[in-house]
């Protein structure tokens, strides 16, 4: 592995707000936790020490995806899957493992069901900016709203979904719970396409240009971050809903 500069000129703009719409959902992440973790009743030392891991376990991987990324490790498609498929499932595998562990489950049962739901609306600013970079030649049209991809409805449809969960609704609970079936079809749908439209042997839209970018820098950030916190909410509001009697 060679360790290269990140070149900041090269970078397009829709790198720029790719990475700037990274950094507000990790900064919106850690405000919840603290403020989640002054729910929870728990010592002052065990919450600053959960505070403190995550942020640096997602500060860890925030740099690990950039120094790989910018090393060209992921740029290699000759592998199936190609490696940086393997990016979102280590995300996906660690999310799973936050869902059920026991620290976790115990903050779940202090955390406004609504917050998990309405932090899907980043989705809607993820799907603009898909579309953008779309515009300006770097990503194909099936991963966009204008092709294949319907994932912009999981953002759109999170805000009556979050509305109904925090205003307390009869049918609350059923509405979230399909709620995030839903979403993770969705997802399911997009991350499908987007490793079908990568230049690998399993490569079935021709169309150019060829999903690429995903494994560049601020780019990989896309499967790297956003798709693991779309994931991962929907774990956690599921797990949160399946739990409660309510």
């Amino acid at each position: 592995m060679t360790l290269k500069r990140i070149d900041m000129e090269n970078i397009p703009l829709a790198g720029w707000l790719m990475l700037a719409l990274t950094l507000a959902c990790v900064a919106i992440v850690t405000i919840g936790l603290n403020r989640a973790l002054l729910r929870t009743g728990w010592q002052a030392e065990r919450r600053r020490k959960i505070f403190t891991l995550t942020v640096l376990g997602i500060d860890s991987w925030l740099f690990l995806l950039a120094i790989l990324a910018v090393s060209g490790v992921f740029s290699d498609f000759s592998t199936v899957p190609p490696k940086v498929v393997l990016v979102p499932l280590t995300g996906i595998f660690i999310s799973l493992l936050v869902t059920f562990s026991k620290w976790f489950t115990d903050l779940l049962r202090v955390l406004p069901r609504h917050w998990l739901v309405y932090f899907q609306s980043f989705r809607i600013p993820v799907e603009l900016l898909l579309w953008f970079a779309f515009s300006k030649g770097l990503i194909p049209v099936q991963m966009t709203f204008e092709g294949y991809n319907f994932d912009v409805l999981s953002g759109i449809l999170a805000l009556p979904a979050g509305w109904a969960l925090a205003t307390g609704k009869p049918y609350a609970k059923t509405l979230g719970i399909a709620y995030n079936i839903v979403g993770l079809l969705l997802l399911a749908n997009i991350v499908t396409i987007a490793v079908l439209s990568m230049p690998t042997p399993l490569r079935q839209f021709m169309n150019e240009p060829a999903n690429t970018i995903v494994a560049t820098f601020p780019f990989i950030y896309l499967p790297g971050v956003l798709v693991v916190l779309a994931f991962a909410f929907h774990a956690f509001s599921l797990r949160q809903l399946l739990r409660r009697n309510h």
